[in-house]
């Protein structure tokens, strides 16, 4: 087989030409004069077209959908360390007394305790979560 043997299955179609004579007369179905008589006419309102050339951000990104759950609020076992006296009991109340914590929106917040630092006093916790680290370092 030859390439000049080769042939389509399906015909080709042109895409119609208005305006050239025919059975649909000079204006072809558009009328006369005006916006959509004219090649290339958009009916399109203003805005749109503003809109149209406004860049867009694509993709999902890093801060595109913002978490409604609220984290807990961290403090370091370094840090409760210095704060607190030996057989006081740290609760969120006494952290926020103590400053290591701010109310967020007028709430009490969660308190999860971090494992950075030392902790060498006997303290009595209420209320507050633990990290892995921390809870290793609060049982030996």
């Amino acid at each position: 087989m030859q390439l000049h043997q080769l042939s389509s299955k399906t015909k080709s179609h042109r895409e119609r030409r208005i305006g050239r004579g025919g059975k649909r007369g000079t204006y072809s179905g558009r009328g006369i004069k005006g916006q959509g008589a004219r090649a290339g006419a958009k009916f399109r309102p203003a805005e749109r077209e503003i809109l149209k050339k406004i860049p867009k951000l694509r993709g999902r990104g890093k801060h595109s959908f913002k978490s409604f759950r609220l984290k807990p609020v961290v403090v370091n076992l370094g840090h409760i360390e210095k704060r607190f006296k030996s057989g006081d009991t740290v609760t969120p109340e006494s952290l926020l007394k103590s400053g290591l914590i701010t109310k967020i929106k007028g709430r009490m917040p969660k308190v999860k305790i971090l494992g950075q630092g030392e902790l060498k006093k006997n303290l009595i916790f209420k209320d507050v979560q633990f990290s892995k680290s921390a809870a290793v370092k609060l049982k030996h």
